[in-house]
């Protein structure tokens, strides 16, 4: 049976979501212009790394990109709201401009965690971009400098997005069939 049989719907095809991170990556060139550093990309994995990937290709200008991992779901489709730090940056950030790169702000709680950790570092600037922002879900502010779309509060999986690990290689974002995730 293909994966594409779990999706309910699809609510982002992967022309528009190529056509949004081209916009992203654009407006980034434009607001770093100025720097003589590169723009340090800080992608959150492992969701964020197909929109990292495809998001340094749309920066047409130096770019550098760095790895963490964090927890915070476990297999469950809600975050517990404990963040531990899986695998941390190998660069030192001080002085850097960091963008942190974020499949999806949800709750904002383990984005909020992250950002005071690496705000603790000392960076020059630290900003965050986000290929999706869930509608009316944060119960933390956060701000996004970059948001690719705002999205309803429904299950979403592919380009990066998971349940259990699959559905990542989706190219487009869609609705998981509730039977699928059901607790």
């Amino acid at each position: 049976m293909s994966i594409h049989a779990d999706i309910d719907h699809v609510i982002l095809t992967e022309d528009v979501i190529a056509g949004r991170v081209r916009e992203l990556g654009a407006q980034i060139v434009r607001d770093y212009a100025s720097s003589s550093k590169p723009v340090l990309l800080v992608a959150v994995l492992r969701g964020a790394a197909l929109f990292v990937a495809d998001l340094a290709r749309a920066i047409e200008d130096k770019v550098e990109i760095d790895f963490m991992a964090v927890s915070s779901y476990g297999s469950s489709t809600k975050s517990s709201g404990v963040v531990r730090i899986l695998k941390d940056l190998d660069e030192d950030i001080e002085g850097r401009h960091v963008l942190v790169v974020e499949d999806i702000l949800d709750t904002g709680l383990t984005l909020k965690y992250l950002l005071r950790n690496l705000a603790s570092r000392k960076p020059a600037s630290l900003e965050v971009v986000t290929l999706l922002a869930k509608e009316g879900k944060q119960q933390v502010p956060i701000e996004c400098k970059y948001v690719g779309f705002s999205v309803p509060d429904e299950f979403v999986v592919g380009y990066g997005l998971d349940y259990g690990e699959r559905y990542r290689n989706l190219p487009y974002i869609g609705v998981l069939k509730p039977e699928i995730y059901a607790d």
